[in-house]
């Protein structure tokens, strides 16, 4: 029976990744979210309706912030907690405590890091998604992956305007 149960839990925790290449900074990308995530609704105005800051301080661990987004079409909220911010590796992980994907999933975990491109302009943007599904038919997360990735370009094309 045990082995039974830690089968069916595994198929509900998961983990999707994946990189985007930007032309911005990695500092710059970084700090959009870390320093300045209620511009993000600048860069993203059609998937990102606003960050506001409910506790605490931008880009401070502990802090709490809460998005308000449109994803699949729908108007969509999540709540936020800023669980670990690494200035020098351009990393912010947010742990999602309240919203629409708490409707889906126990737990839910966003990690952000950037890197600059090895012998050249441009940096690396992983997204790293990490998630226990409430059920097995809770599809995993793959249309917000792509979400990120739009988010990211949108970002990056802001970005570079700005310079």
């Amino acid at each position: 029976m045990a082995e039974a149960a830690t089968t069916k839990a595994s198929t509900l925790v998961g983990k999707l990744e994946t990189d985007v290449e930007i032309k911005a900074s990695a500092g710059k990308f970084h700090h959009m979210f870390a320093g300045r995530p209620h511009h993000v609704s600048k860069a993203s105005p059609g998937k990102i309706k606003a960050c506001d800051l409910h506790e605490g301080d931008w880009g401070k661990v502990g802090s709490i912030v809460y998005w308000n987004y449109v994803h699949d079409g729908e108007a969509k909220v999540a709540k936020e907690r800023i669980e670990a911010v690494e200035p020098e590796k351009n990393l912010i992980t947010f742990r999602v405590i309240e919203g629409d994907l708490m409707k889906e999933y126990k737990s839910f975990l966003i990690t952000i890091q950037v890197t600059p491109k090895h012998g050249g302009p441009g940096s690396i943007v992983h997204w790293h998604l990490e998630y226990e599904k409430i059920s097995d038919e809770v599809a995993h997360p793959e249309t917000l992956l792509q979400f990120c990735v739009e988010v990211s370009e949108e970002i990056d094309e802001h970005l570079l305007s700005e310079e």
